[in-house]
């Protein structure tokens, strides 16, 4: 068979030769090194076509990594560009209702229309349109506002809380140039859904106070909420009772504001960690810190209602308010647990990972000692929930004062009743 007849039928049959039949070739052992990467033509046929079959598969090898790293760099920006259209698309659909908004009040502005030219052009003297001037028997009226989103814009999310930077009062009202004095504020956007009252069971905690109001107004506000914040001060020095000072704020919220159809119970050393953890009232009663830093971010048990809870107007009079017989720390939760399961009422949660909430560490306070009746109460929640509460409330105003950033409200509830002798 001729030469050439026999190299392409080495081209179409030889695979890349083994290391047997490269070893075995006499004149390949002299140039296997050398000569047959760089001279072609003083290589056998079958090494000259294995190293160029060699190359081909890495040439081919190398083409298809770079078309695979080519399409995951196109698909990476393919998801990139939805993820930021979308993101631009929010944006702009927020700023063009407000601007919508904005457009549909500048026709009733009337005197302050004139302002809203460029500074660089001047006043016109020609005479007002008759549209434009002033009727005696006219009066121009502001359309209504839209109702507030159920998930308001605004909100960030997961919030860094820390505790270990200097605060004052000062710089809290700084911050919050929008509360009216009392603590009060409205959106001025939107129309609120709820009037929400936000009560604190109060004494000797101003430290704790001012970290509080500095997180929690920013977060209410951009919730959409209108709210005042109620801080209930226990007057004297008499062994504390959480439940009622919380009556007592609610009748004096109520006082202050018959509108308040929402009703949120927090304590003053926690502070949630995330905006989406909304401050409103639910079609059942509310408990919000269900995850605390201090239980590891877990809800303790099933029935703990404590920390920070919500009720509405008629959801916290169906169960006869809070009871006023639990003198000390503990206990005065759990028989709200249980008032609102034997009402037939179900406690709704958020998303452990959005009710979260970061506590002030501190001491025991004085005069809030465990209570060794709380467990014996808590069985006879079914005989007492009728006959002690929010009907059989009784204390003595003492101080009601507007601050800045809340209302101070300063009650007498009386002293414990004599414990039992044992034995």
């Amino acid at each position: 068979m001729p030469a050439s007849s026999s190299r392409s039928s080495s081209w179409r049959s030889l695979a890349v030769p083994s290391a047997s039949s490269v070893s075995s070739s006499p004149s390949c052992r002299i140039s296997v090194d050398r000569s047959c990467p760089r001279t072609w033509g003083t290589c056998p046929p079958a090494r000259a076509c294995a190293w160029k079959m060699t190359r081909l598969l890495l040439g081919v090898t190398l083409e298809r990594v770079c078309k695979a790293v080519l399409l995951l760099c196109l698909l990476h920006f393919a998801v990139t560009g939805v993820l930021y259209f979308d993101v631009y698309a929010r944006h702009l659909d927020f700023f063009s209702r407000f601007n919508s908004r904005n457009a549909s009040r500048a026709p009733h502005a009337g005197a302050n229309a004139s302002a809203a030219r460029p500074r660089s052009t001047a006043p016109s003297c020609s005479p007002p349109s008759p549209s434009l001037r002033p009727d005696a028997n006219h009066t121009a009226t502001l359309p209504p506002l839209l109702p507030c989103q159920d998930v308001p814009p605004g909100l960030v999310g997961r919030l860094l809380i820390e505790f270990s930077s200097p605060m004052s009062m000062e710089r809290v009202q700084r911050e919050n140039p929008e509360v009216r004095a009392g603590g009060r504020y409205v959106p001025p956007d939107c129309q609120p859904r709820q009037r929400v009252a936000v009560l604190v069971p109060f004494r000797h905690r101003e430290h704790h106070l001012k970290y509080w109001l500095h997180y929690l107004h920013p977060i209410l506000r951009r919730q959409k909420v209108a709210y005042g914040i109620y801080i209930v001060n226990q007057y004297g020095e008499d062994t504390f009772n959480r439940a009622k000072l919380l009556n007592a704020g609610f009748l004096e919220a109520l006082r202050d504001d018959p509108e308040y159809d929402c009703f949120i119970f927090s304590d003053v050393d926690l502070v949630p960690m995330d905006d989406r953890n909304l401050y409103r009232c639910y079609e059942q009663p509310r408990h919000f810190a269900i995850a605390m830093d201090k239980f590891g971010f877990r809800l303790p048990y099933a029935g703990y209602f404590g920390g920070v809870s919500g009720l509405s107007k008629s959801q916290f009079l169906k169960i006869n308010g809070f009871p006023n017989e639990y003198w000390g720390w503990g206990g005065e939760d759990d028989d709200i647990f249980n008032r609102i399961s034997l009402n037939g009422m179900k406690v709704s949660r958020p998303d452990v990972r959005i009710g979260r909430y970061r506590m002030i560490k501190h001491e025991r306070d004085r005069h809030n000692e465990p209570n060794p009746q709380r467990f014996t109460k808590i069985q006879n929640t079914k005989l007492t929930m009728r006959r002690d509460g929010i009907s059989s409330l009784q204390y003595r105003l003492v101080e009601v004062s507007r601050h800045p950033l809340y209302t101070n409200v300063t009650v007498d509830i009386g002293k414990p009743p004599p414990r039992p002798a044992r034995g």
